[in-house]
């Protein structure tokens, strides 16, 4: 017993890995006594139990062991413990036991359990509720053990013809647990489930009284529960009626159903009442009972398992379920009257179904109500079936996840007849979207025909509006399809939706092409695009492409090709070469703009020169292709803009300058220098422009537009010909990123604006009023007239009453009405037109200030926006040629925009520092080819304007551009340029109060470069006297500690030790100073020199211990007496402390070079007497391995 006892302490315990630990190892146990157990004849009926037993009239003890009919009894005692999980650990424990015995009957087992768990009317409601549990539990165990239905005879009885089963045990469990089940209603649905576990244990054995055991579970359920269907009995028929196909279950479920199958279609308006658990079918009524739960009844599993068996493919019945999902669920879960509970479960079975259902069958799940219920609750936050109808967009979610191929009918229920084409916008989630991400490029490829085919559907009546906004949905859906970064990019259906905008915006479609590669061209549009349509296809069109053009990051590992790029053609060639398919099919489509000669002799030598810059192979195939993509992007970008009144020359200058500049730049030969010839248009004004600042020209050009697509086609044309990059390159971007007064910007676009205006009044004049007469003349300017004052209302009527307040406020009233009517004239004095002169000459003022600030901030943010932009091509730059001596150009006006920018550029300075501390600053590369002179005058302006930084983080860029130069220069073996300036700048920062320099600008220059810091250490000791004030004296001596720190090892040992007695000496009389309160220090001050001179103490001795005697002691020793009566530092023991320590340090080191002296001098009287030096030196070295 007492092997037994410890372990039932842990049958409780909250932890499932220490419960099953614990019944393993009391089962084993108790298995081991029951085989050494042998049964007595005979039971006495005086046995010595103790209290804790129930008796002996269970009749336990007759064939088990002590211990085996203890523990049972305990076991059963211990369901009704309500510590922790001891009703969990205690069943588990009873139920494998009773599953490993063959002594106990089930009868025995039951009596036992009935015994120990009646009700009292003294009991509490939590002992009420801790009894009933055990009651159920216990005879739970009764079946999950299978002692329900074993068949076995009792091992060990005397009689053999005892079995552990019977059909009157079978009774009374069921009999119990329909009592049970009566007694409170929340044990109801838990009870009847145990009920139907019993069942299936006799249906799933071969007991002999099966058939009368499953008739008298008939009787009694539907005696009991007579004319009242409830979910529990319904699934007990479902549970009875294939295993008794016999029985007349047409006369059982009358009234109620008229069906004998419970599951057949007839039944489901009747099922549907029950399972929604209103049968009087007033559900306000039901609401408020208080026995609604979460969870779904248990039932609605075993409808599942007989809809949709797992694993079972010949038993499912999808279109029966279908039918039961449409009424049941549908029309009575999601019915107009049902309550939000009722709805709840709803959600809940359509998410088991949507575990259940196959990818065909899974459209009957998207019903018209459900459909309707889900977006209503997911379009608010506030609703209160919100958050279930997220966890079923987490449940599609995972769904896709799991099964890609099922994304695509996913997408068309949500979007279809009973979802919304907005979807996403409705629901405001990401749902469709996400379920795009998840798809595989097959399912894409599929939703992008099915959307063609929604867009070319044709009927007999077409509603214009609704078609429009049907065409209008379509092209964002394809957009979001390119433009969203998870979807996989396949080429088949991106090719297919940029040639759909490239056919609906720049072309009219006659005749449906069956056979043409276009999928726009296979089937006449149900009705002609209008122009709206057509200008929304062109922009969205080279928005994609911009989408689809690959980052100029470059990762590293990256060896596949890019999204956007197939076969080293980027996709607006692609486009550029469908465009010019569909130019010559003339008898499917026309276009909707003819081009002119020019244009015509422009496109043919863009052919040509895009033909041979695709042969051009070796160094310059890069440039190449960057110079095809942007001729290419410049006639496409012409193309679509063309068709648009404000942009009618759009691309014809890029175009051309880039069939000159790529004949120029790659001609090889005479025969290309002749087919250049017959390329270029225009040639430039200049023949020293070089080819590739008139491809940055236009680059720069593009992002003055501030397009997304004209923005990607610069940086990616920028990054293939930086290679090419010269000079005069550099300086035309840089010169961008110069600083304006926003007022001659504001002038330069009204002198274009006016030039522009005046050369279209000409065109007019010249066009209309060439013949007319002045009358005519008259009239034209009138209409110009009534056109300005139409454009200005607003602000003409805002000045109308400023001039009308000044006049009423100096007693003159304006002018209303006619003037020509009869009035008595009021005449003003002198004063008074004075003062009204000054009131008209403020207003005016005024008016021209608020336009004029409103237009220079205009420009002033166009400018920073620009400039951002034009940052990206530095960018890029710097990363592609790390090496180039071109970036030195970079290094000014870099640091003019991080140190002079306003608070209106913070994301334009934060950009230029970025690229100077991230791309500059941490080259790893030296240089090539550096113009040492240049170099030179870029790091003397550097540290012109860090003597004069307004701020730290100024000083700071400064600083980090400074290193990069020293860097630089020191790869040329220019050190000494560096170490004038540094000269310099030390001075101005000893010297000048107002100097910006801070002692971190030299400490880093001194860490990153320690030589050249060992170098300045007599200059920082020199300077330190001049210094304007003690604190950057002691400064001084703080670059010292830096010095000495990390640059000793560059000096000799000669210079090391005379810099140190040089700096001794200065320690010792600033400190003297000190003490005659000549100059003012802190304790703290005189701790850091006396721990500077511990410091050259330490680094002398590593040096040279063996030199002569620099050290002076005794001043050292007078000094701590200074120090001791000194009124302002005689209290601190701390500088005393470390005074006395540099004197012992010191006459420690007199007293090793006193003994490295005598040695050497009674080396040299050896030698004196015959015996050699090397002979000593082997006696030296012998010695100690004597000693070891």
């Amino acid at each position: 017993m007492a092997t037994t006892l410890s372990l039932f302490w842990n049958l409780s315990s909250a932890s499932k890995k220490e419960r099953i630990g614990a019944t393993v190892k009391l089962v084993n146990s108790l298995e081991k006594f029951q085989g050494q157990h042998i049964p007595k004849p005979e039971v006495s009926p005086g046995s010595e139990d103790d209290d804790e037993n129930v008796g002996s009239t269970d009749g336990l003890d007759v064939l088990n062991a002590h211990d085996v009919a203890y523990s049972i009894r305990r076991l059963i005692r211990g369901l009704a413990s309500p510590r922790e999980s001891s009703r969990l650990g205690f069943s588990v424990a009873l139920t494998e036991l009773l599953s490993r015995l063959d002594t106990v009957t089930s009868a025995q087992v039951i009596s036992i359990i009935v015994d120990g768990s009646k009700t009292q009317g003294s009991m509490t409601g939590q002992e009420e509720r801790d009894v009933l549990f055990a009651r159920l539990f216990g005879l739970a165990t009764v079946i999950h053990s299978g002692l329900l239905v074993r068949q076995t005879p009792l091992s060990t009885s005397p009689s053999s013809a005892t079995n552990s089963s019977s059909l009157e045990s079978y009774k009374e469990l069921v009999n119990h647990l329909l009592v049970l089940a009566e007694k409170k209603s929340w044990l109801r649905e838990c009870t009847w489930w145990i009920i139907g576990q019993a069942i299936d244990a006799v249906i799933n054995s071969s007991v002999s009284w099966k058939e009368e055991a499953l008739a008298s579970t008939l009787e009694v359920v539907y005696e009991r529960e007579k004319n009242i269907w409830t979910p529990e009995t319904v699934a007990i028929t479902l549970k009875l009626q294939p295993a008794m196909p016999e029985h007349d279950w047409k006369s059982t479920l009358a009234p109620m159903f008229k069906d004998s199958a419970i599951l057949a279609p007839a039944n489901f308006s009747s099922l549907g009442r029950i399972l929604k658990e209103t049968p009087g079918g007033d559900e306000s009524q039901q609401n408020n009972t208080g026995t609604w739960k979460a969870q779904l009844h248990y039932v609605w599993n075993i409808i599942f398992d007989s809809f949709l068996p797992e694993g079972e493919p010949e038993r499912r019945r999808n279109a029966l379920f279908q039918e039961f999902f449409r009424v049941v669920v549908d029309e009575t879960l999601f019915g107009a009257s049902s309550s939000p509970e009722r709805k709840f479960w709803g959600f809940l079975v359509f998410k088991k179904a949507l575990r259940h259902v196959n990818g065909t069958d899974l459209p009957m799940l998207f019903t018209k109500n459900f459909m309707r219920s889900w977006i209503n609750h997911l379009s608010h936050k506030d609703r209160h079936l919100h958050k279930i109808s997220l966890d079923v967009v987490k449940d599609i979610q995972d769904f896709v996840q799991q099964k890609p191929e099922l994304g695509y009918t996913l997408i068309l229920q949500l979007t279809g007849i009973h979802g919304s084409q907005q979807f996403d916008k409705l629901t405001k989630t990401k749902t469709v979207e996400s379920i795009l991400s998840r798809m595989d490029s097959d399912g894409i490829m599929k939703y992008v025909q099915s959307l063609l085919e929604q867009m070319d559907e044709s009927s007999g009546y077409v509603d214009t509006v609704a078609d429009e906004a049907k065409k209008i949905w379509v092209a964002d859906q394809f957009t979001a399809l390119v433009r969203n970064g998870a979807i996989p990019k396949r080429e088949d259906w991106i090719q297919l939706i940029l040639n759909w905008f490239a056919v609906q915006g720049l072309y009219l479609v006659k005749r449906k092409s069956a056979k043409g590669f276009l999928a726009a061209l296979h089937v006449t549009p149900s009705s002609l695009p209008s122009e709206d349509f057509r200008r929304i296809c062109r922009g969205k069109l080279l928005g994609c492409l911009a989408d689809l053009i690959p980052p100029t990051t470059s990762q590293k590992g990256d060896k596949a090709p890019k999204e956007g790029i197939v076969d080293d053609e980027s996709w607006i060639s692609k486009v550029f070469n469908a465009i010019n398919h569909l130019d010559k099919d003339s008898k499917h489509v026309t276009c909707l703009s003819e081009p002119s000669q020019e244009e015509q002799l422009l496109l043919q030598q863009a052919y040509k020169t895009i033909d041979h810059l695709r042969q051009v192979d070796g160094d310059m195939k890069e440039a190449a292709r960057g110079v095809e993509l942007l001729l290419s992007a410049s006639l496409l970008h012409r193309r679509c803009a063309n068709l648009d009144d404000d942009e009618l020359d759009a691309g014809i200058l890029e175009a051309s300058t880039c069939i000159s500049a790529a004949a120029t730049m790659f001609s090889t030969d005479k025969k290309s220098k002749n087919r250049r010839k017959s390329h270029t248009i225009s040639q430039p004004e200049s023949n020293s422009i070089k080819p590739i600042d008139m491809l940055v020209d236009v680059l720069i050009g593009f992002l003055e537009k501030s397009t997304s697509y004209l923005r990607a086609i610069a940086n990616r044309t920028f990054s293939c010909i930086a290679s090419a990059a010269t000079e005069t390159t550099i300086d035309l971007i840089v010169v961008q990123l110069e600083r304006r007064n926003p007022a001659d910007l504001v002038a330069d676009d009204e002198d274009e604006t006016a030039s522009a205006t005046s050369e279209d009044e000409d065109d007019d004049d010249d066009a209309e009023c060439s013949d007319e007469d002045d009358d005519d003349d008259a009239e034209c300017s009138d209409e110009d007239n009534e056109s300005d004052l139409d454009d200005g209302d607003e602000a003409a009527l805002e000045l109308r009453m400023k001039i009308e307040d000044a006049l009423k406020a100096n007693g003159v009233e304006a002018a209303i009405g006619n003037t020509d009517e009869e009035s008595e004239e009021e005449l003003v004095d002198d004063e008074q037109m004075m003062a009204i002169d000054e009131h008209l000459a403020e207003v005016f003022r005024s008016r021209s200030g608020d336009g004029k600030q409103s237009k220079n901030v205009n420009a002033q943010r166009e400018a920073t926006h620009f400039k951002n932009r034009v940052l990206d091509l530095v960018d890029i730059f710097t990363r592609k040629m790390p090496q180039s001596p071109h970036n030195l150009r970079l290094v000014l006006p870099l640091i003019e925009l991080t140190t002079k920018s306003g608070k209106d550029e913070r994301q334009l300075s934060d950009k230029a520092r970025g690229i100077l501390n991230n791309r500059l600053a941490k080259l790893k590369d030296p240089l090539q080819e550096v113009d040492q002179e240049y170099a030179e005058t870029i790091l003397d302006e550097l540290h012109t304007r860090a003597r004069k930084a307004h701020s730290s983080d100024a000083l700071a860029a400064l600083s980090h551009c400074s290193l990069f130069m020293c860097k630089v220069l020191t790869n040329v073996d220019c050190e000494k340029s560096v170490l004038r300036l540094y000269r310099e700048s030390l001075s101005d920062f000893m010297t000048r109060k107002a100097s910006s320099l801070n002692i971190t600008f030299f400490k880093d220059f001194i860490t990153r470069y320690p030589a050249l810091g060992w170098r300045l250490r007599d200059d920082v000791l020199d300077t330190s006297p001049k210094a304007i004030n003690a604190y950057r004296k002691c400064q001084a001596f703080q670059l010292l500690n830096v010095i000495l720190t990390l640059s000793t090892s560059a000096g000799n040992s000669q210079d090391i030790l005379s810099f140190i007695l040089k700096l001794h000496t200065n320690v010792l009389h600033f400190i003297d100073s000190a003490c005659d309160d000549q100059v003012s220090l802190s304790a703290a001050q005189i701790k850091d020199l006396f721990k500077l001179v511990m410091l050259s103490i330490r680094q002398a001795s590593k040096v040279d211990s063996s030199s002569q005697n620099v050290w002076d002691s005794g001043a050292w020793r007078t000094l701590h007496g200074r120090l001791v009566a000194s009124k302002r530092f005689g209290s601190s023991l701390a500088i005393h402390k470390l005074c006395s320590q540099v004197d012992s340090a010191l006459q420690a080191q007199h007293s090793k070079q006193h003994n490295s002296i005598a040695s050497k001098r009674k080396a040299e009287e050896v030698e004196a007497e015959g015996v050699p030096s090397d002979a000593k030196r082997k006696k030296k070295k012998s010695v100690p391995t004597t000693q070891s």
